[in-house]
């Protein structure tokens, strides 16, 4: 793999580009110059209003032209490739959440696989440069040995979300293998950070400390045995991605799969307690959430813990971002987004 700094030449695809990591690679992207084309159908999944105010923040940018459009309709996205011709695709765009699988199947059909599909007949029919693509850490199920590794064994996922992204990688591989498509996916681990999800289980506790409700902690409150989380930072996942764009793979298999994570895992209590000081912090008063404690929930994992040297070996990668950092900068973000000082 060679590694080169961002081609502003070239026309990069964002799909899902009002989501929180489409969002910030985006914005990276055209600061740095670059062409953006953003795709995404902005569903209210989670507040639609988040998205908007990411949009709005990508808008004022020559560079960028936003569609709205789902990669599950595949002759709009034949279209897309046809008038704009991408030469680097990021496909972000994808039903996210582990426990909403379990309640809406379809729609993880339709975008994650599907959708996918039109991705790589697309890339097919106008050959890019590079497709990089969102996998997911929840492609390890409930594998025991930690830190996970690319080339551990997942074939066992616990979730139809995970099964996707499994799906995305055997896909990608296949058509990398057929149409010499060169294609990276990336297994994200837990990213965190402002303008991030509301689904994800800190912005969910804020939510819930201002809402004046107690924030259910599924570890059975055994805190000896806590749950690990592998927490990145948002700007450390951008970064990882950008360095990868310009670092296509070659050879004979030109499909590599990495885990982009922190490589430091931390306990699930510890991160609360963060939480709370950071909005402490942004309040300007000490604060404590009301905790209840429930048993794990289904498809949830003891521990995530990625094994990042394959990235740090391919692009120089490695996090920077503490907790406490991270923490804080969401938590002056929220407190100011949602007026709530």
């Amino acid at each position: 793999m060679s590694h080169q700094t961002l081609n502003a030449q070239k026309t990069y695809l964002v799909t899902g580009a009002a989501g929180f990591i489409g969002f910030y690679l985006s914005k990276k992207l055209l600061e740095q110059g670059c062409k953006v084309i953003g795709i995404d159908n902005v569903n209210d999944y989670y507040d639609v209003k988040l998205k908007h105010t990411r949009l709005d923040l990508l808008k004022p940018y020559e560079q960028f032209t936003f569609i709205e459009g789902d990669i599950a309709d595949k002759e709009k996205i034949m279209d897309l490739f046809a008038t704009h011709a991408p030469d680097i695709v990021v496909n972000l765009a994808a039903q996210a959440g582990v426990r909403y699988s379990i309640e809406n199947p379809d729609v993880y059909m339709q975008s994650n696989v599907i959708g996918f599909y039109n991705i790589l007949e697309a890339c097919r029919h106008y050959p890019v440069d590079h497709l990089v693509y969102a996998s997911s850490s929840s492609v390890y199920g409930a594998n025991k040995k930690v830190p996970f590794e690319e080339t551990d064994f997942v074939d066992n996922p616990v979730s139809l979300y995970a099964s996707t992204k499994k799906s995305n990688e055997l896909m990608a591989h296949t058509y990398s293998h057929l149409y010499k498509i060169p294609a990276t996916g990336l297994r994200f681990f837990t990213v965190y950070g402002p303008m991030g999800r509301p689904d994800m289980a800190y912005f969910g506790f804020a939510n819930k400390y201002f809402a004046g409700e107690p924030i259910k902690i599924f570890n059975n409150g055994d805190l000896e045995n806590d749950l690990y989380r592998d927490f990145t930072y948002i700007d450390d996942i951008v970064e990882g991605i950008e360095r990868l764009l310009s670092t296509a793979p070659e050879g004979d298999v030109q499909h590599k799969v990495f885990n982009i994570g922190n490589n430091n895992p931390e306990k699930l209590m510890t991160f609360i307690n963060t939480l709370e000081k950071c909005l402490g912090n942004a309040l300007g008063k000490e604060i404590e959430f009301e905790k209840v404690f429930e048993p794990i929930k289904p498809g949830d994992v003891p521990a995530t813990y990625a094994s990042t040297d394959q990235l740090q070996k391919a692009v120089g990668f490695k996090p920077q971002t503490t907790i406490e950092e991270g923490l804080q900068q969401f938590a002056n973000w929220y407190v100011d987004y949602y007026g709530v000082k």
